[in-house]
């Protein structure tokens, strides 16, 4: 009998796992992972996720070897390996989740179906989390989500590997200097968290046991958000859990849970759960919006007026504004912000510094450890104001700081001249007057590093965005631009009334199911 080949790609665990179940109900079967150089030389991909993903790998290894059904790991793009595999050992099955990924992963699926007209080999994709493909328009959606939500998850099977060593010599996981050896020296956040399905359930478990009486009131702060976050969100970029057993799970422990702050953020955290496929079917139905306007009456808004300087600035953390730096550091050594903080940087860079969603888009998803391209392209696009659909959202970085970071810590912590700054300058401190900026050592001057310099806001931030916001509302309200919204409503919008879903998370009885499908009325709100 020939073995079945099971494709594991963005789904790293041996639990819920409807592919795994689908593999081994055929016979035998040979596990594959594909480690494609093409793919880690993407623009959006970087250092720290291959790391991730690594660790990751190698937990699941480690769990089938236990099993007794070995990992094959390959290196090559994955036509050349899939036909490398099929001449050493012809196979006529292959067995996958759906991928939504970003369009380089698209047309390789595309290739990869092609091979598999070529060579009569029947692969069979399964759907992943609550994502639906060819779904024409949202009218059902939620019901099916819902469905999948609530559905038993599959439990690990029995496997039986092929009984005989694969015709192919095992490969190692290559490093990364020699994957991509012309960005061998790329640094990595040396304080992101690490992979694999057994801290994944750790993280789970100390937030729905513990860390969720913060969640509430503490995911918006960036001083607290680092612990009153789940943190589970790059496991389920890669599929270390599944979606439904964090549905699935949040929901039994808030069955356990008494009246109280632990109960509320469990519900909250019920609501954003609800929109993370949202987002991802958003770029599934949709792939070009990872490089292109959702709507097209915003076309040429940003383009002509690219300024790389302010690009420069961004990246560097030396825009001026402490919080947007201060959080430019933090993803330097943490590859993690939480979303307010996440939805503010992309404000300042698409309004006051007025510089277009794409390339700022590919830079911060280098800098996301736990980077999905379902959900971040749409939150940039939403961000930026090229939906159509969605309200202006204009983050002021100094009003932030005042309401997120009003004694100054976390951009003391991670701006270490800003401890020098007094607190009647803390918000903007480019305003402190020049004879105080020399008696700090904050003045510019040739005798001085570059970072121990006072950076000045390249933009009057207010004028700026007062600019930004006429320029965007104007193009709004053009004809032809106000003609195209109703289109993308009814392929992208959520079915959910604003508000509904949110209050039913927070009213209905445990256990209920308004409660496990709640949605959340405030789509900016998506924190994991």
């Amino acid at each position: 009998m020939r073995p079945t080949l099971l494709w594991f790609k963005r789904d790293l665990r041996l639990q819920d796992h409807a592919a795994l179940c689908d593999a081994a109900r055929r016979g035998p079967l040979r596990p594959l992972a594909i480690i494609e150089p093409k793919a880690w030389r993407q623009p959006d991909a970087a250092r720290q996720h291959y790391e991730f993903m690594s660790e990751c790998l190698q937990a699941l290894q480690a769990e089938l070897a236990e099993a007794g059904c070995p990992l094959q790991v390959q290196v090559g793009e994955a036509c050349e390996v899939l036909e490398r595999l099929w001449l050493a050992e012809p196979f006529e099955t292959l067995v996958s989740h759906e991928e939504t990924g970003n369009a380089w992963s698209y047309a390789r699926d595309r290739a990869v179906a092609a091979w598999c007209r070529r060579r009569g080999v029947h692969w069979v994709q399964h759907p992943s989390n609550g994502i639906v493909r060819a779904l024409k328009d949202r009218d059902h959606w939620r019901a099916q989500w819902v469905e999948r939500m609530d559905g038993t998850p599959w439990a690990v099977p029995s496997l039986r590997s092929s009984g005989t060593p694969c015709p192919l010599p095992a490969q190692a996981l290559p490093r990364w200097a020699e994957l991509v050896p012309e960005r061998a020296q790329e640094p990595q956040p040396p304080q992101r968290q690490r992979g694999g399905r057994r801290l994944a359930l750790r993280y789970l478990q100390g937030f729905l046991d513990e860390r969720a009486a913060r969640y509430r009131g503490g995911i918006s702060s960036p001083l607290s958000a680092r612990t009153a976050c789940s943190r589970l969100s790059p496991y389920l970029a890669w599929g270390c859990l599944s979606l439904r057993e964090v549905v699935q799970a949040t929901q039994a422990r808030l069955d356990a849970a008494g009246p109280g702050r632990l109960a509320q953020g469990l519900r909250s955290f019920q609501s954003r759960l609800a929109w993370h496929d949202h987002f991802i079917q958003k770029l599934e139905s949709e792939p070009a919006q990872e490089w292109r306007n959702l709507h097209p009456g915003y076309d040429g808004l940003r383009e002509a007026d690219w300024c790389a300087g302010h690009f420069e600035a961004l990246q560097a953390g030396r825009t001026g504004w402490p919080l947007v730096d201060a959080c430019v550091a933090q993803l330097r050594e943490t590859g993690w912000l939480n979303f307010r903080m996440r939805a503010m940087l992309v404000s300042v860079a698409a309004y006051p510094l007025w510089l277009h969603w794409r390339e700022v888009g590919l830079w911060l998803a280098r800098q996301f450890l736990d980077y999905e391209p379902g959900i971040h392209w749409p939150q940039m696009q939403m961000q930026a104001g090229t939906t159509g659909i969605n309200t202006t959202r204009v983050y002021n970085p100094v009003k932030q700081a005042q309401e997120q970071d009003p004694q100054g810590h976390y951009v003391r912590h991670w701006l270490p001249w800003m401890r020098q700054v007094p607190d009647s300058w803390l918000f903007e401190p480019w305003r402190m007057p020049p004879a105080m900026q020399e008696r700090l050592g904050l003045a510019g001057g040739q005798d001085l590093a570059p970072l121990c310099r006072l950076p000045l806001p390249r933009v009057d931030l207010e004028q700026a965005s007062r600019e930004a916001k006429a320029r965007l509302h104007a193009r709004r309200a053009e004809p032809q631009v106000r003609a195209g919204k109703a289109d993308i409503l009814r392929r992208h919008a959520s079915r959910d009334p604003a508000g509904w879903s949110a209050r039913l998370a927070s009213d209905a009885p445990r256990g209920s199911r308004a409660g496990r499908t709640a949605g959340g009325a405030d789509q900016l709100s998506l924190e994991l």
